[in-house]
């Protein structure tokens, strides 16, 4: 804890010794000073009379919050002519109103008009005024700001840029906020552009040449400028193939096309990106993004400091191999490539990473043993992550078993004609399958999940991103490395691409102009962070797997011990595990229910007694928190119902919608559990283990889906197609089919094409 004027503020460790700036986004937290510079664009209002206030409280409160995790925040602002403007008018319109309304009458009132204002006047009648907006919002937050103006022959005065220097750091040991801005009330008219030839030459024109050189001469981490405009495009924006720069590269100016200046102010883009050059040449990160969207400035700050993908980023460090949009980029052509193969070629594929699996099984272990004792080392996993984590060659045999299932049954799954109309003589329509594009798979702690997915994505021809966690980073790079050898013999490798850039997830959620589907494959926590991050782009998934299981007054004696040992027991960590137990009251206290509680003793499984199960006990278990739990571990809970409706209906308020159980002999009452239960898969007398797609024969799955749409359950080939309509025609209009036209619809339904079952 930090305190300054009796106000305490919490810090966090920010320590970096300056002289080369950051090389990722990510590293961008560890900034500690930081210059915020803000265009006229947006500071001012669209009338360019006045200042936009709610953009600039929404800003002060950024950089608040951040000056008090202990940083140190330097603001370079325009709008000082804007706000004079403002003032001004307002003074020549009250002027000329009193002038007319004594010598013209008031009918004259309406033809008045407003001189242009000279800038230099509006700055000196704006400075002030401007301040005192600054000083009452930081007020707000307990922090004091201080006002500097300076101008070009300030830095070019050795003194004067000492005496700048020495208060500047002076303000900051303070813990308050310079605001600075150039004297536009005496500032000389515009210099031919002749700077920036040098690293330690930059004359002061504008405030974006203004925030560079005062970044470098405070030896700020971090610079950032915000405009109207998303960041830095590939040709002017607004063009139809513009698409926004990630990150720019020294040298990569030659091939950027600069478009006009902002509505206001001195500078344009090729102007900000020149003084972020060379900024970047003094060990200063730069950012320039937009500080005008409704959308993102309440936040914009905020985000660029958390490392988050936005605006562009300035880095002198080029990535080793292409970045994630141009993977989605690769992915896309190679997805295509791989949906025109024949499905022979397709199967061939899947076949050969069947038989990789196999072959290079030593390589494989061998990397995987690196991955579990890097977490062990750390101690970073929980038991439950690390047998995921594990791979075995009985693991390896299954996986290569199931891939050969894909492989055999994906001969016609692209290309399915699934519905056929003749719509008139000679007009003909099909309903035909077709990949659903480029899918991005995010899994946890799963290297298996790997070569599943990509053998479902080559056999429904779709292209691939895959996010895998860091724990898993051995076992993925040789399993991605076989999946691309196998891609290799027909050409397509480029259509799976494994994403190892330091692209956080909530990123990669962004991308909806590169991602068609994504699929998490992790804990319900990743789900729902997923679910939540993504913009624009349909995710399939399940955010919990709570699995309940039913035991109803006619249940086998046999067979319900047999059942809740498999659902629970088998694998705790899955999410098809049982975490819920319902049993009818009535076989409380029968030997039955004794047999299932010494059962879940012996097996070592805790037990959490739910409200009612806990009103029938004298001294019952540790009562459950929550009916909604999914413990991923040997926990359950206990939970008493008077019946199958009851059952039902605790499904319905406390379940996910993933797998539910009811074990009996009671047919009829079998019945009405599998029809009312409202979940993706509802079994009678089976084990919830069952819910998987290998062992529905799907080969594999990319997840288990609890939507309502498209997929539901485990998601298989079927599940990563969607359709496209055909229409082959001679000539035909529609004029043709009005009231007095010379053809009649006949909608009618044709007989489907034979499906290959070999």
């Amino acid at each position: 804890i930090r305190c300054w004027s009796n106000i305490p503020f919490i810090t966090v460790p920010l320590s970096r010794a300056h002289g080369k700036s950051f090389a990722h986004r990510s590293e961008l937290k560890h900034a500690k000073r930081i210059v915020v510079k803000l265009g006229s664009a947006v500071v001012t209002r669209g009338d360019e009379c006045g200042l936009a206030l709610g953009r600039l409280a929404s800003i002060v409160e950024q950089v608040s919050m951040l000056q008090n995790q202990g940083r140190e925040m330097m603001i370079v602002t325009s709008g000082a002519v804007a706000f004079g403007k403002q003032r001004l008018r307002h003074e020549i319109l009250l002027s000329q109103s009193v002038r007319q309304a004594l010598h013209s009458g008031q009918s004259q009132l309406k033809d008045m008009s407003i001189p242009v204002l000279e800038a230099r006047a509006c700055a000196a009648a704006g400075q002030s005024g401007l301040m005192a907006l600054y000083e009452a919002m930081f007020t707000q937050y307990s922090i004091c700001a201080a006002q500097i103006l300076v101008t070009n022959l300030d830095f070019h005065d050795e003194q004067k840029r000492r005496n700048l220097n020495g208060t500047l750091h002076e303000l900051l040991r303070m813990n308050i906020v310079p605001i600075i801005n150039t004297n536009d009330a005496v500032v000389p008219p515009p210099e031919p552009n002749s700077d920036l030839q040098g690293v330690n030459v930059i004359s002061v024109k504008d405030n974006d040449s203004l925030a560079a050189r005062l970044a470098v001469e405070m030896k700020t981490d971090l610079l950032i400028v915000l405009s109207d405009v998303e960041g830095l495009f590939d040709s002017p924006p607004g063009s139809d193939d513009a698409k926004l720069i990630d990150i720019f590269y020294p040298g990569d100016q030659q091939s950027v096309t600069f478009g006009t200046k902002s509505r206001v102010g001195m500078g344009g883009m090729e102007a900000k990106v020149k003084a972020a050059l060379w900024a970047l040449q003094g060990g200063t990160s730069v950012v320039i993004a937009n500080g005008t969207h409704p959308k993102i400035s309440g936040h914009v700050i905020t985000d660029i400091v958390e490392g988050k993908k936005v605006g562009t980023f300035f880095s002198e460090v080029k990535p080793a191999g292409p970045t994630v949009e141009q993977q989605g980029e690769m992915a896309r052509a190679g997805g295509r490539t791989l949906a025109a193969l024949q499905p022979e070629q397709r199967a061939e594929i899947i076949y050969r990473l069947a038989d990789l699996l196999t072959d290079q099984r030593e390589e494989i272990l061998l990397a995987n043993k690196k991955d579990l004792e890097e977490a062990e080392n750390k101690g970073r996993l929980a038991l439950p992550l690390l047998k995921r984590l594990s791979l075995s060659t009985s693991k390896l045999n299954s996986l290569a078993i199931g891939l050969r299932q894909i492989a055999a049954s994906s001969q016609d799954s692209v290309g399915r004609v699934i519905r056929r109309t003749r719509i008139a003589k000679d007009l003909d329509l099909e309903q035909v399958t077709v990949p659903i594009g480029v899918l991005l798979v995010i899994f946890e702690s799963r290297p298996d999940c790997l070569p599943q997915v990509s053998a479902l994505a080559i056999a429904s021809g779709n292209g691939l991103l895959l996010k895998g966690g860091k724990e898993a980073a051995h076992s993925n790079q040789i399993l991605h490395h076989l999946t691309q050898e196998a891609l290799s013999i027909h050409g397509v490798k480029d259509a799976m691409q494994l994403v190892n850039t330091r692209e956080e997830v909530e990123d990669l959620c962004r991308l909806d102009k590169l991602i068609d589907l994504i699929i998490p494959r992790g804990s319900s926590q990743l789900v729902r962070n997923i679910q939540k991050a993504a913009k624009g782009i349909p995710v399939m998934g399940h955010s919990e797997g709570i699995c309940h299981v039913y035991v109803d007054t006619d249940a086998s004696v046999e067979k319900v011990t047999r059942i809740i040992r498999d659902s629970k027991c088998e694998y705790p960590a899955a999410c098809n595990a049982l975490e819920t137990l319902l049993i009818h009251r009535d076989l409380l206290r029968t030997p039955l229910f004794d047999q299932i509680i010494d059962m879940l003793r012996v097996e070592q499984v805790k037990i959490h007694a739910g409200p009612k199960f806990a009103s029938y006990l004298t001294f019952s278990p540790s009562e459950v928190k929550s009916l909604r739990t999914e413990y991923g571990d040997l926990e359950c809970c206990i939970e008493v119902v008077d019946g199958v409706q009851e059952a039902v209906e605790h499904i319905h308020k406390y379940g996910s919608s993933h797998t539910d159980v009811i074990i009996t002999e009671n047919e009829k009452t079998a019945e009405i559990f599998l029809q009312h239960v409202d979940s993706a898969c509802v079994f009678w007398n089976a084990s919830t283990r069952f819910s998987d797609g290998y062992r529905f024969g799907l080969g594999a799955e990319v997840g288990i889906s609890t939507s309502r749409i498209h997929a539901r359950g485990p998601v298989g080939i079927e599940g990563l197609l969607t359709t496209k309509w055909l229409l082959r025609g001679n000539n035909h209009v529609v004029s043709d089919f009005s009231e007095h036209g010379s053809m009649k619809y006949l909608h009618e339904s044709l007989p489907l094409p034979q499906r290959n079952t070999n």
